[in-house]
């Protein structure tokens, strides 16, 4: 019997997220362009730290949730990760605002005139 290679350390349950040099703006503007992933965007902003997804309502169903999540973190607006069972998401303020200065403000800007707060 051979001994095979050891294998890398399993990374558990960490999820991609682009580096903030590599995050599009045509991504992050696809992502912000739906209702209900603003409204977890708009959440997240007006709360400045982390939030589990169980803790943003949203209108649609748990399926639907995961696939907002995913497109929010695939194109780099938000960071989740799992802290025991429960996913986390973060704003990336900071990777956004560095890529594209005054966009994020000006998004929540308009959803929050939009919403007539």
């Amino acid at each position: 019997m051979t001994k095979q290679p050891d294998a890398a350390p399993a990374r558990g349950r960490e999820l991609p997220h682009p580096d903030s040099d590599a995050i599009r703006l045509g991504d992050v503007l696809h992502a912000l362009a739906d209702p209900v992933r603003l409204s977890v965007v708009s959440t997240l902003a007006a709360d400045g730290g982390e939030l589990a997804c169980s803790e943003i309502e949203l209108p649609v169903s748990r399926s639907t949730c995961t696939h907002h999540y995913r497109v929010l973190r695939e194109s780099g607006v938000l960071r989740q990760v799992y802290r025991g069972t429960a996913k986390m998401n973060q704003l990336r303020r900071e990777d956004l605002d560095g890529r594209f200065p005054g966009l994020l403000d000006s998004v929540l800007a308009a959803a929050d005139e939009g919403a007539g707060v």
